[in-house]
């Protein structure tokens, strides 16, 4: 692996990468820069294009996985689990609701003379 190699993934892997839309010489264009944070991109992006140029704060960017998008019986399965999870959210809450008006009947008899 040669040095310049080495510093190019120690950049890919230990920075951010950001994407900003700059303008140069009146066109809008999309640029993507390597970071340590929010400033440091933007301040990069000043500095090499001019203070003015920059038209959108940097965001940073995920990586894109390469998987394949899931199959309709995948998504269907990933679906039925989800709305299982919400039901079983929605039994809890009702639960506590339900212990909650009881407590508060307990105590409204306690303190009525």
């Amino acid at each position: 692996m040669s040095c310049s190699t080495r510093h190019l993934a120690y950049i890919n892997t230990c920075m951010n990468r950001y994407i900003a839309t700059v303008r140069v010489k009146g066109q809008l264009i999309k640029t993507i820069v390597f970071a340590d944070s929010q400033l440091h991109a933007r301040l990069i992006l000043q500095y090499q294009f001019g203070f003015d140029s920059l038209t959108s704060t940097p965001l940073q960017v995920n990586e894109v996985s390469t998987s394949k998008p899931p199959t309709p019986q995948q998504q269907r399965i990933a679906l039925l689990q989800q709305q299982a999870k919400r039901s079983q959210q929605a039994v809890k809450q009702e639960r506590l609701h339900q212990q909650q008006q009881k407590l508060n009947k307990q105590r409204s008899q306690f303190s009525q003379p």
